[in-house]
């Protein structure tokens, strides 16, 4: 804010480059990159609508705190044990939990992943820890012991500097033993050293050929002077010494230097007329140099005093240059832009725009003479009539995008075509897919492209009434009166769809047929086993009956199948048979079909007394007539 103003970050100098806004639906996300101390304060959302009174601001407010790590020593027993040291790892804020550290003695990573270290170390060694995954921000490095060690910290991590500016960059260093070698190189020209793992001194490097100095002041500082740079100075410095018992191997980070030239950005036309231009104007660049730094605007090489954020709205006239600079780097403006030439991308009809119907693009440049427009969408160009027109016959959904027109001087504005049409065929998917087992749980989900997005209802076929409403359809409980064919309708302004039906059936639930089988696979082997018992046990019984003597009385058991007394006699009456002949007859009339004797064992005195006893099965006697 300035005072009671709230001021977008995004304008702000010491922002340039570094701020980025990520915004879906009410989900807004601020994005600092490269950040530094500077950067610690309290940041808010806010928005505005279209409404009186509009304006919205979050609170509480985001406090924002930016650290730099120091590792500090801690003497435990200094008369014991003095090379025994505890190292911490500390920061002026709480970093969030759990982290990881890293370890640098003398430059080297050593196997430690604690915030605080203890061991011996020799009195010339230097310390210097980092967060795991942050290896790029260590701490400066520092003396375990009392006496000077072998140390190289940098001033500034990453410095932003203009193009065709200069750029001091320093950093402070010492040595136990006198040295032999000191000079800065960079990295990225490795490709034209001798050897590739041998550094070389920028100053016999022949792209840096009258550009670079190094400038020792004091003892043990060095300052890394480049003049009228280039984007292609852009890289990581790194001051280097040798000495006879001890070489700095830069394995920790250096200087970043970026190089920025800053760019003036038509980012939205507001209105055009005759005359002039209404347009909003950007000053962009990739970075911005350290400090709290405003803007300035250049109309017609004229300084512009009120404007000191990196946007800048006004009427433009034909004939008007405008550029842009750092406040305190005027002499190092962004190339001039003329607003007069700004072109202007229109559609027509106005309103909305649905699929089929014949739409006119016009891309042109109020501007005399005439500008050459090109209009894009994406990378395709689209050709245009001398007049700067473009016409669909016939407008698609695929013609739906943002469409880009462009002048000579590659200044552009956008348009953002929404094309609206009904919905395509819907199609319908089911979870989980496969058979459904009665009582479990089945999702359809209804899916159609639409502009505007469309509306879902589920139906069953056979069925007028709706049965749900929504994307998704669940059946959470599946019975078999909810087999059928389903279908789904999508609907929006521009029309409805349907899908084709999708059909459902319940099964029996894949554990009960199992179980029923093995019950009665059981019952049947129950059974059979019992049915076997059952048959040994008697077959025993009757072995055993036919082998046991009887102690009582043994008698012969007759058993008649059957005995029939003959009903068919003669007549008597009317023959002159005698009497000893009917005697005879009825004597003899008995028949006996079968007879059984079945004799068992007899003691002497049954065989003396004869009982014979006689079983008849079926005796049939017929009165005599």
């Amino acid at each position: 804010m300035k005072g009671d103003e709230f001021v977008d970050v995004r304008t702000e100098a010491e922002f340039a480059g570094r701020v980025q806004y990520h915004c879906d639906n009410k989900d807004c996300t601020l994005r600092i990159t490269d950040l530094r101390e500077s950067d610690s304060a309290e940041y808010k959302f806010r928005f505005v609508t279209n409404q009186r009174g509009g304006k919205y601001t979050g609170s509480p407010a985001v406090n924002l705190s930016v650290t730099v790590l120091q590792a500090q020593v801690i003497k435990t027993w200094p008369k014991l044990y003095p090379t025994w040291k505890n190292v911490t790892c500390q920061s002026s804020c709480r970093l969030p939990d759990p982290l990881s550290y890293v370890w640098y003695q003398n430059e080297v990573n050593i196997d430690r992943k604690e915030s605080s270290i203890e061991k011996y170390f020799d009195q010339t060694d230097s310390i210097s820890c980092a967060v795991k995954g942050y290896e790029k921000l260590p701490s400066p490095p520092v003396c375990v012991g009392d006496q000077t060690c072998n140390t190289v910290t940098y001033t500034s991590r990453s410095i932003c500097a203009l193009k065709g500016s200069s750029v001091d960059i320093s950093c402070i260093y010492s040595h136990t033993h006198p040295a032999v070698s000191k000079f800065w190189f960079s990295p990225e020209r490795s490709h034209q050293w001798q050897h590739r793992s041998h550094p070389e001194d920028l100053r016999t490097d022949s792209h840096y050929a009258g550009r670079v100095e190094v400038i020792e002041t004091e003892r043990g500082r060095s300052t890394l002077r480049i003049r009228d740079l280039t984007e292609r100075d852009s890289a990581e410095y790194h001051f280097k010494f040798k000495s006879q018992s001890f070489e700095w191997k830069n394995s920790l980070p250096g200087t970043t230097l970026t190089v920025t030239a800053l760019q003036v950005k038509v980012s939205r036309i507001i209105s055009v007329q005759q005359t002039q231009t209404e347009a909003e104007l950007k000053c962009q660049s990739s970075c911005s140099p350290a400090g709290r730094l405003s803007y300035v605007w250049f109309r017609n090489g004229q300084k512009n005093t009120t404007q000191q954020t990196s946007a800048y709205t006004d009427y433009f006239n034909p004939g008007d240059n405008i550029s842009c600079a750092f406040s305190g780097y005027e002499d190092y403006r962004s190339p001039s832009v003329y607003p007069s030439k700004l072109p202007s991308v229109s559609v027509s009809p106005s309103g909305e725009i649905v699929e089929g119907s014949s739409v006119t693009l016009t891309c042109r440049t109020h501007a005399n003479p005439a500008a050459k427009n090109t209009l894009y969408k994406g990378n395709q160009i689209l050709p245009l009539t001398p007049e700067g027109i473009y016409n669909f016959a016939s407008i698609s959904s695929e013609d739906r995008g943002i469409y880009d027109c462009k002048t000579e001087d590659q200044l552009s504005v956008s348009l953002f075509i929404d094309v609206q049409y009904a919905p395509k065929i819907p199609s319908v998917s089911v979870s989980p897919s496969g058979e459904l087992v009665e009582g479990s749980s089945v999702t359809l989900t209804c899916s159609s492209d639409a502009n505007p997005a469309a509306n879902y209802t589920w139906y069953k076929e056979d069925d007028k009434s709706a049965k749900a409403c929504g994307q998704n359809f669940i059946i959470t409980d599946f019975r078999p009166e909810h087999s059928g064919s389903y279908y789904c309708e999508a609907q929006n302004t521009r029309g409805r769809r349907s899908s084709t039906s999708h059909h459902l059936t319940v099964v029996t639930g894949s554990w009960e047929l199992p179980v029923i089988l093995s019950v009665s696979v059981t019952a049947l082997v129950i059974i059979l086993l019992f049915l076997l018992l059952w048959i040994r046990r008697s077959l025993k019984h009757q072995s055993e009956a036919a082998e046991r003597p009887d102690n009582g009385a043994q008698t012969d058991e007759i058993q008649y199948a059957a005995v029939q007394f003959s009903t068919n006699r003669p007549d008597f009456a009317n023959s002159n048979s005698s009497s000893a002949q009917r005697d005879r007859y009825q004597e003899e009339s008995v028949t006996y079909s079968t007879m059984n004797v079945r004799s068992a064992r007899r003691s002497k005195h049954q065989a003396a007394v004869e009982d014979a006893s006689a079983l008849y099965s079926t005796v049939n006697k017929h009165p005599r007539v």
